[in-house]
Order: C-alpha cells, then sequence, then structure tokens
C-alpha cells in the first residue's frame, strides 16, 4: 500500500514510517518543519528511513504550500502533524488554530480530491480534559488551547465523514514515550537532567498519573486502527500502567543509578490530572493490546539517551 505520514520527522512519525517500510509498504513522508524544537533533532528522527528505495520525502507546510503531490497515488494518510504541548498553547493559539485546524482542513480537501481510501487522525487524551481515566465514552472538556484545537480537528474530520462519507478513523494517544520524544516533553527532560547531574524541575505535587504509552505499542495500535478501526469511530490508545509524575522520576534514577535533584514548581496551566486509558474498544475491534510495560520502556528510553552520548 502506498501511504503517506505527516509529521514523518516528528516521534510518532519518524516510528510509524520505519515500521510500514519494514512491513513492504510504500511511505510518502510530509514534513514542515515547524519551530517548536530544532530542525537537527527532527533530520536525526528521519535519517533511518531517508535511505529505504520504497520511502519519498516532501518538506511542505499544511498549513500553505501545495499538496498534490503528496497525496497523488495515495491509497491511505495518517495525520501524526500537529503542533503540540500544552504551555506555549496559551501564548500563541493562532499557531494552534493555523497548524491544528486549518492545517487539517487543507489536508482534508487535498484527500478527497486524491480519493484517498482511509484516514487516521492522530488525536490526544488532551481533549478529554483535566480527568481522562475511562473509555471513548468520557465527556470531552479539554483544559488547554492544545487540547481545545486537537478537538476542534476531530470535529472537522467528523464533519466530513457525515457529509461526504470521507474515510475516517481517530486514535487518542495517552502520554507516549521512548526512543525520539521530544525533548520538551517530562520523561526526556527527566532523564537529561539526572544524566548531567541537573535539577529536574516538577510541576505540581507530583502525585499527577500518567498512563505510559511506549512508543512501539504507539505504533501497533495506530497501524492497527488504520487497518481495523471502523469509519468514524474513535479508539483510546494506552499503556496499560499508570504511574505518578514522581514514581516515573523514581523509576528512572533507579534505572540510572542516580539520586535525581528536585526543584519543585506550580502546576502548569492545563495539565491533565489524572489519565488512564479504557483500551477496551480498540481490544475488541482490532485487537489492540500494550506489551511494554512502564519500567522496561523507561528502560529502553535512558538507553537511547545514553546511545546520543556514544554515538
Amino acid at each position: 500500500m502506498r501511504i503517506l505520514v505527516t509529521g514523518v520527522a516528528g516521534f510518532v512519525g519518524s516510528h510509524v514510517a520505519e515500521r510500514l517500510l519494514s512491513d513492504g509498504h510504500d511511505v510518502i513522508g510530509l514534513d514542515g518543519f515547524t519551530d517548536y524544537y530544532p530542525r537537527p533533532i527532527k533530520e536525526r528522527n528521519l535519517a533511518p528511513v531517508l535511505e529505504h528505495s520504497g520511502f519519498t520525502f516532501h518538506e511542505l507546510d499544511l498549513r500553505r504550500d501545495p499538496l498534490g503531490p503528496a497525496v497523488d497515488g495515495v491509497e491511505a494518510v495518517i495525520h501524526e502533524a500537529a503542533m503540540p504541548g500544552l504551555p506555549r498553547s496559551w501564548s500563541d493559539v493562532e499557531a494552534y488554530l493555523d497548524c491544528n485546524v486549518l492545517g487539517v482542513a487543507r489536508l482534508l480537501e487535498a484527500c478527497r480530491s486524491a480519493g484517498i481510501r482511509r484516514f487516521l487522525q492522530a488525536s490526544t487524551s488532551s481533549v478529554y480534559g483535566l480527568e481522562a481515566v475511562g473509555d471513548e465514552t468520557m465527556p470531552l472538556r479539554p483544559i488547554s488551547p492544545y487540547g481545545v484545537t486537537k478537538l476542534a480537528a476531530e470535529h472537522l474530520i467528523q464533519a466530513h465523514v457525515a457529509t461526504f462519507g470521507f474515510p475516517a478513523v481517530f486514535v487518542r494517544y495517552f502520554s507516549i514515550y521512548g526512543p525520539r520524544q521530544r525533548p520538551d516533553m517530562a520523561y526526556h527532560r527527566f532523564i537529561e537532567a539526572m544524566l548531567e547531574g541537573l535539577p529536574i524541575t516538577l510541576f505540581g505535587d507530583g502525585e499527577q498519573t500518567r498512563s505510559n504509552t511506549f512508543i512501539s505499542d504507539a505504533v501497533e495500535g495506530t497501524l492497527a486502527a488504520l487497518d481495523g478501526g471502523r469509519i468514524g469511530e474513535v479508539y483510546n490508545i494506552g499503556g496499560g500502567e499508570s504511574l505518578t509524575v514522581s514514581q516515573a522520576i523514581a523509576t528512572i534514577a533507579e534505572v540510572l543509578g542516580v539520586e535525581p535533584i528536585i526543584q519543585r514548581a506550580e502546576a502548569q496551566p492545563g495539565d491533565q490530572r489524572r489519565t488512564g486509558a479504557d483500551t477496551s474498544r480498540a481490544e475488541r475491534t482490532f485487537g489492540y493490546r500494550p506489551t511494554v510495560g512502564a519500567r522496561e520502556g523507561l528502560r529502553r528510553q535512558v538507553d537511547w539517551h545514553r546511545g546520543l552520548r556514544t554515538g
């Protein structure tokens, strides 16, 4: 199958592209290299797939560039591109609307014109709001501009499903971590600080819980949903094991054999208190079951960080 992956130089997108190529698909990668974090990090993410004979790359911005060449001949789209993160969304709402809503609108029009057969939208547990513990019937009450724009994108795509029969499926990710995690994300920051012997900034009381999803489980759930999800349906993709932030720090410290230095700060606006994904719908529909536990996943991420220093 010929599959377009947007945000292909990002954390999740690069892993998705690698897996698709290893499964024998032709992959069209699209990335606009926004300034959310440094371009060299994204180029490093992209390096493993650039030399693959089945991979074609387009450096395009969904918000303004012509998208026809990227979707030409494509059978399916996995839309991973987005403006991520909570803190910046409060100070730059326009950028989040531009990327997460208007960019999606342009992509949808291009996909409809190209007659794609399948579209997967990568969404987030942030659409549920402060307490995201349960299944897909939880109330949708986002508490950050980021969550609001991701929910708006879901509604926009659902409108295309209802009006045009657009073949879209949705996944909502819960706290993905692992190799290539974005540098602004918590576990990345914690590991780097402990490796350097620097203080960790712990926002809030540390008792916030996260439904940790290792990157390989997230990829597995994404591809299973693309293949077996029902049109218009939403599926939680989570890791099955929740930790408090303090427990995660303690686990990382134990793996590294260090004593963490912790500096406390006020909770960040829009930060979720608890996340815990009920993935029963995904399991019933396409057999999704996470396989990587939190301790093993954190060990693998620590190994990746160490590898950056020796490689």
